[in-house]
């Protein structure tokens, strides 16, 4: 897992590359003159039906993500602040909440491309280099979707489970991430699949193994494969 010292460090680029332009975004996500904004989806609350349903889908994006996104924002200006002032308790204390809710909007982000409705490609098995480098690390697809949900169903608490690709060796893997980590640094984020129990137990409630199950028939493999390099 990355340090903190990386995500800082790709916090601050976003923030920069944001102010020079209108709008501009990092690892999928949204910022309009050097502030997170929450990103449209692509299809209708209700499209993810019956894997996620409509109610689950409206409050993780409406108030889950606005969420992360407010108080990124918020704490990004205390920082600002706190600098101004040289208060260094100040930064020390604000930079975990930072890395927590800016996390919250990457990750966010990146898992609404990750989503697609039947009728838009959603569940159709990945092509092309993707599909040979999950072969050549797990033997099929089905081999890597039981490792997978083996993978999040193994997470204590709140996390997330990433199929990531390394950017030395290019090849692909499983990784988990407490919280609101984000994947950065020496991984790319291809795919990713949100354990937190707001993503869920409104429709599942403790049958969590079922929703990994479901949500396969929705993944956006067209997504995974741009992610791909």
């Amino acid at each position: 897992m990355s340090s903190t010292l990386l995500r800082n460090s790709g916090f601050r680029s976003a923030l920069r590359a944001s102010t020079a332009s209108k709008r501009a975004g990092i690892a999928g996500a949204t910022f309009v003159r050097g502030k997170a904004t929450l990103p449209d989806l692509t299809y209708d609350y209700g499209a993810l039906e019956p894997a996620i349903s409509g109610k689950i889908m409206e409050l993780h994006h409406k108030n889950h993500h606005q969420t992360y996104v407010t108080s990124f924002n918020n704490f990004s200006e205390q920082m600002a602040e706190a600098k101004g002032k040289e208060d260094i308790s100040a930064q020390i204390a604000l930079q975990p909440l930072i890395n927590f809710h800016g996390g919250g909007h990457i990750n966010h982000t990146l898992f609404w491309e990750n989503l697609a409705p039947t009728s838009q490609g959603g569940g159709e098995p990945p092509a092309g280099g993707l599909a040979k480098a999950i072969n050549e690390s797990y033997g099929s697809l089905d081999a890597l979707k039981e490792k997978f949900n083996a993978a999040l169903t193994g997470i204590q608490g709140s996390g997330w489970a990433w199929l990531v690709q390394d950017t030395q060796t290019g090849a692909v893997g499983i990784k988990t991430y407490a919280n609101q980590d984000a994947v950065v640094g020496q991984f790319r984020p291809i795919l990713g699949i949100d354990a937190w129990e707001h993503a869920y137990y409104l429709q599942y409630q403790n049958r969590k193994a079922e929703y990994f199950k479901n949500i396969w028939e929705v993944v956006n493999w067209k997504a995974a494969e741009k992610r791909f390099q």
